[in-house]
């Protein structure tokens, strides 16, 4: 049985939306991230995705800035492995790191 091979359609981000890296998890459901914009926020994981998807340090998400606290933001969306290799090999992600 062969793997699936070839590009995958991923989920890109809005325009309020920003890849970020997760560099710190601090308990609960907070987690610290590294925006692609260069600034540090604190994430805050929501209720829909608390218990159904697990996000470790060095996972790739999208991360949406609160309008009134802009060093806060909430977690949209968590990529898998291999999503977070394709968005590095399309280039979307390359200045993101742990």
């Amino acid at each position: 049985m062969s793997e699936e091979s070839g590009r995958r359609n991923l989920r890109m981000p809005n325009n309020d939306e920003l890849f970020a890296v997760v560099t710190e998890h601090n308990g609960g459901n907070h987690v610290q991230l590294r925006c692609e914009d260069g600034q540090d926020r604190m994430g805050r994981i929501p209720g829909r995705m608390k218990f159904r998807t697990w996000i470790n340090e060095g996972d790739i998400v999208l991360a949406e800035p609160w309008d009134w606290q802009d060093e806060k933001a909430n977690i949209e969306w968590r990529y898998e492995g291999q999503d977070a290799d394709q968005l590095r090999a399309e280039g979307h992600i390359d200045s993101l790191t742990v």
